[in-house]
């Protein structure tokens, strides 16, 4: 964990304006935020689910809040693999960065759980920590952009909040997908079966209506916050058409949202080159913009775009 803050702070450095020093910037920032790493959010089948913030040193004046979930296929991967927090304490943002039970620990659909307990502490903790509940964003990459998708989408109606219950205000602001899984069942059988996907479910023998369960596809309705999907079209591990699918849906029923393409990309970091990366985050800063999470000029629509 250390190794990890510290590395942070280096790449904040990276980032510097042209009017500060690389240093000078990066304290800035350091003086900005405090770091409080591996608070347990939730303890369940024998674990102590945890997260790590990065929030303002002054939680009188709240301000907006990602909360990030790792990729891994829901059978690996860890928070601590999370590079991009420099980019959104840049923006102004607090980061809550969020762990979550993997299949060797409990099968589908726990690790969707999890993360709607975790936006359920963030919510709960929001005045001690300076984060404003009206803007909130939900972003992972994979497995965790889809468990953005469902931390952000699902209603209290799915019956998936009840390893934490509460009142229901569990909403955000909006979510940002890096080529998460919108169609879990199509990833059980068939030419795009994925061994990782298989692993979560199990081989119980209702896997696919648990499937369809944990499924973004399935929770898509006018109402939901705008979204904002970003995918390379050469994905061989998540499916580029299940981006265009969830595009298409929530276009339907009139959801905000924008489908961000990478040419050529593939997944996980190879999903864009060092342009199209930069390019996705001046991408995150306007939708943010738009819809109202950060105070930036607004694009010219708010509406669904290609």
């Amino acid at each position: 964990m250390k190794k990890v803050l510290t590395g942070v702070f280096l790449v904040m450095s990276s980032m510097a304006s042209a009017q500060d020093s690389p240093l000078a910037w990066a304290a800035r920032l350091e003086n900005d935020f405090r770091i409080v790493p591996n608070i347990t959010y939730l303890t369940a089948s024998n674990y102590d689910a945890k997260l790590d913030l990065y929030v303002t040193r002054t939680p009188e004046k709240p301000l907006p809040t990602l909360i990030w979930i790792h990729g891994g296929g829901w059978t690996g991967g860890t928070k601590e693999s999370f590079a991009g927090i420099p980019s959104y304490l840049a923006m102004g943002m607090n980061v809550v960065n969020v762990e979550y039970r993997l299949a060797r620990t409990a099968p589908a659909p726990a690790a969707v759980e999890d993360c709607r307990c975790a936006l359920r502490w963030v919510i709960n903790h929001a005045k001690e920590y300076g984060i404003d509940v009206n803007r909130i964003v939900v972003s992972g990459g994979s497995a965790g952009g889809h468990l953005a998708l469902t931390t952000g989408m699902l209603p209290a109606s799915a019956g998936l909040d009840r390893q934490c219950p509460g009142p229901d205000n569990l909403k955000v602001a909006a979510i940002i997908n890096w080529f998460g899984i919108a169609d879990v069942n199509e990833l059980l059988d068939g030419v795009n079966m994925k061994a990782y996907a298989v692993t979560w479910l199990g081989s119980a023998p209702d896997r696919e209506q648990i499937a369809k369960r944990v499924s973004p596809l399935t929770y898509v309705r006018a109402g939901l916050p705008p979204v904002l999907t970003i995918h390379g079209d050469a994905d061989p591990t998540v499916p580029y058409t299940q981006s265009v699918r969830l595009h298409q849906a929530l276009t339907a029923v009139g959801v905000p949202n924008q489908l961000l393409t990478m040419p050529a990309g593939k997944h996980g970091f190879d999903c864009c080159t060092a342009i199209q990366r930069v390019n996705a985050y001046a991408k995150i800063r306007e939708f943010l913009g738009v819809h109202r999470v950060l105070d930036v000029p607004k694009a010219s629509s708010a509406g669904p775009q290609d």
